[in-house]
């Protein structure tokens, strides 16, 4: 339950007894259920892949262009097989798809979530 605390008709600032006002979320809770249990699944396995420098690290280098696990693991200064194995958990979850043109295999980002996620780190923590 949200509570608000109001001054009882007193100026804004002064040092009076307060009156807790209560406010009700009843009429929007179902608005706060509204998301498919399966949906709250895959973004939670998402989430949860991505809950990792590492990966984050990844989904910022291939967010303008994709790159193969060499370009990838020369950019993170990372090995090559340590790169590789966080590229396929996330591609497990279904974050980035894998297109290959010969002997490379280029990666890219395939759900918009891990864009978003980032701009909402840029926007709130940089």
């Amino acid at each position: 339950m949200t509570h608000i605390t109001q001054t009882q008709g007193r100026p804004a600032g002064a040092r009076f007894p307060t009156q807790i006002v209560s406010l009700s979320l009843y009429p929007y809770i179902h608005m706060l259920r509204s998301i498919s249990s399966p949906v709250l699944e895959k973004c939670a396995a998402s989430l949860r892949v991505l809950a990792h420098p590492v990966r984050l690290r990844i989904v910022e280098s291939i967010e303008a262009r994709r790159l193969t696990v060499g370009e990838l693991a020369e950019s993170l200064d990372m090995p090559q097989a340590v790169v590789s194995q966080h590229l396929a958990r996330m591609k497990a979850v279904g974050l980035l798809n894998v297109e290959r043109e010969g002997r490379s295999a280029y990666y890219r980002i395939c759900d918009p979530s891990c864009t978003t996620l980032l701009a909402c780190i840029r926007k709130h923590h940089v």
